[in-house]
């Protein structure tokens, strides 16, 4: 076994502090370890975070739903009096704007949503602020992202998880810093699968074929175009000839005709030579076909309407068909993803029961201006109908400024504050 970690072990430069182990020794976390434990596709190649997202539909789909949760804005609220009321604190900086100081969070989010796509959890270490004798206090400095495959969990006998962690610490050469961070310190965002301790591998499990299929047919493509787009064929010689003279033909044919810029030469024959065709052409063997087929795959998987990720051929490209697909794309894929996450930061980052965290898909769920408008002109009030909204919480749907006198809320005797109450008969 010396020799093959002789073989497979790598440097990596570009490590990051979430960045995967730069080793393959065998270990959990590691390339090695993860082909060892059934990483390869029944199309014959290795399914990883790598090949995977080399697929430009896994791309787009992990894009697409990283990019979505990253967008939106995290608000914080407290109930008082059975109102919900919402407010702002340092957390509230470290949500939305950079939980660390060389990470936006944007980009943390992104990294959570490809963690938990591709591996089925994402971990971020909850990093505590320190007092002046270096001792760890409750009070929330910043988030800190940490790779799956970085990550071990064991479940103690007083019922707390413990993740052992391998963390990224800089400084010269591959610096790694071994840490056990116990469950109330570590936000642990599950996906299908969970059992209490680990949820299932997307990479193993639903992408393993799929994604494999799809890498294996890119690489057919490409190695079609490569060989200037034509079938394979034999060269027919009459009478024997030498392996030397066969190795020759091979190569200076080869070296004439093989590759995108000669794929178009005239060839020449001669001496009693025949090209005989050996194979199909692609139509019929139905390449574009089954790339097509694995682009919808992939996104049923993903949950993705198939023309949010680029592929609109059997559908149309405008109209209001289209704008419910994707206002069901967030009713019904984002928002599932969004529950969780909200419920893992609640969980771990307040004491009081009372205090919760709610990202805002408004923005992503408005329909065109024409329905927006009807839609609040019946909060309003029209007709006479009572309203349930004010002009200043349609302003700010919008994101335009308060008007003074708009917040009466209308009724069927007109503006609320402006009513006279009824004095009740002597």
């Amino acid at each position: 076994m010396k020799w093959l970690n002789r073989l497979l072990r790598r440097d990596v430069k570009n490590a990051s502090i979430g960045g995967q182990l730069p080793i393959s020794d065998g270990m959990r976390g590691t390339q090695l370890y993860d082909w060892l434990t059934n990483g390869i596709s029944s199309a014959g190649v290795e399914v990883n975070e790598y090949t995977a997202m080399s697929v430009s539909a896994v791309y787009a789909c992990v894009g697409l739903l990283g990019g979505s949760v990253a967008s939106l804005p995290i608000k914080q609220y407290r109930i008082i009096n059975g109102q919900r009321t919402e407010y702002t604190d340092d957390l509230y900086y470290l949500l939305n704007k950079a939980p660390l100081p060389n990470w936006t969070a944007s980009a943390m989010w992104e990294y959570v949503m490809r963690s938990k796509l591709l591996y089925g959890d994402a971990f971020v270490e909850i990093v505590r602020a320190v007092d002046g004798n270096g001792m760890s206090t409750t009070r929330i400095a910043g988030f800190r992202p940490i790779h799956p495959l970085n990550v071990s969990i064991r479940l103690r006998a007083d019922g707390v998880l413990v993740y052992d962690c391998y963390v990224y610490v800089g400084g010269r050469g591959l610096q790694w810093d071994y840490r056990e961070i116990e469950g109330p310190d570590m936000l642990h965002f599950t996906g299908p699968g969970y059992d209490g301790v680990r949820s299932l591998s997307q990479l193993k499990y639903v992408l393993k074929n799929s994604a494999g299929m799809a890498y294996a047919a890119d690489e057919y493509s490409s190695q079609f175009f490569a060989n200037g787009a034509r079938p394979d064929f034999a060269l027919e010689f009459p009478g024997n000839l030498s392996e030397e003279q066969q190795m020759t033909i091979r190569k200076t044919w080869a070296d004439r005709h093989q590759g995108p810029y000669k794929a178009h030469l005239p060839a020449i024959v001669a001496g009693g030579m025949k090209i005989q065709n050996l194979s199909i052409n692609p139509e019929d063997a139905q390449l574009l076909s089954t790339r097509q087929f694995q682009i919808e795959d992939i996104a049923r998987i993903f949950g993705v309407p198939p023309h949010m990720v680029g592929h609109t051929e059997k559908s149309t490209s405008w109209g209001s068909g289209l704008e419910q697909q994707s206002i069901g794309y967030v009713k019904f894929t984002l928002q599932s993803h969004l529950v969780g996450l909200e419920q893992e930061l609640t969980r771990k980052l307040f004491k009081q029961k009372n205090h919760f965290v709610e990202f805002i898909t408004a923005g992503l769920e408005r329909g065109d201006i024409k329905s927006r408008n009807e839609s609040y002109r019946m909060a309003l009030g029209r007709a006479g109908e009572p309203g349930w909204m004010t002009i200043n919480e349609v302003r700010a749907k919008e994101n335009l400024e308060p008007l003074q006198g708009g917040d009466q809320l209308t009724t069927t005797q007109g503006p609320i504050d402006e009513q006279v109450p009824t004095t009740p008969a002597e």
